[in-house]
């Protein structure tokens, strides 16, 4: 019931945007019963959230290759291929809309789960030497991450496999023990 109902919250999300996602729409397109999604999140918003946190995890798997370098490009290649999927770019513009009141708290906390995520890359990379100790991981991550979007999202250009490895080389030349 659960992977269904994640699923079908997706399907809807990308599909149709926020407003098709209500909860009696997520539990017809999930075929179960509306009170089992209430009963299961409690509130549209955490049903949102979790669905969108479980679609990034299982598309933008956290790569352990043993080298920061590597890691990176199979991050980046991994996020360039999800923004290349209908998918990608609805859910994406979803998690950055502007917020109400009650659903900034949600959309504040999924970046940040996103981000530290993406983190973890760097702080095990500063533990096995490959970095400067003293690298500020959130601006690395950012640093990475900001211009696929910008290059994909906003000016509509691809993300090669020559540009991830650009973009990694660049970060990772600054990051780098002296």
């Amino acid at each position: 019931m659960r992977r269904a109902v994640l699923d079908a919250t997706v399907r809807l999300l990308a599909d149709g945007g926020l407003e098709a996602a209500s909860v009696a729409a997520v539990a017809a397109a999930a075929g179960v019963h509306e009170t089992s999604v209430y009963r299961n999140w409690g509130t549209r918003e955490r049903l949102l959230r979790e669905a969108l946190t479980d679609y990034a995890d299982q598309v933008l798997p956290l790569p352990d290759t043993g080298t920061l370098r590597e890691d990176l490009r199979q991050l980046l290649t991994a996020l360039a291929a999800f923004l290349d999927t209908p998918e990608g770019p609805a859910l994406l513009h979803l998690s950055i809309a502007p917020a109400t009141v009650e659903t900034r708290t949600g959309r504040d906390a999924y970046w940040a789960e996103r981000l530290a995520r993406a983190e973890h890359l760097l702080h095990r990379a500063a533990a096995r030497g490959e970095i400067r100790p003293d690298a500020d991981p959130r601006a690395a991550v950012e640093a990475l991450m900001s211009p696929l979007f910008a290059r994909h999202l906003l000016l509509g250009e691809p993300v090669t496999p020559a540009y991830v490895t650009a973009l990694v080389d660049l970060v990772l030349d600054g990051l780098a023990p002296r």
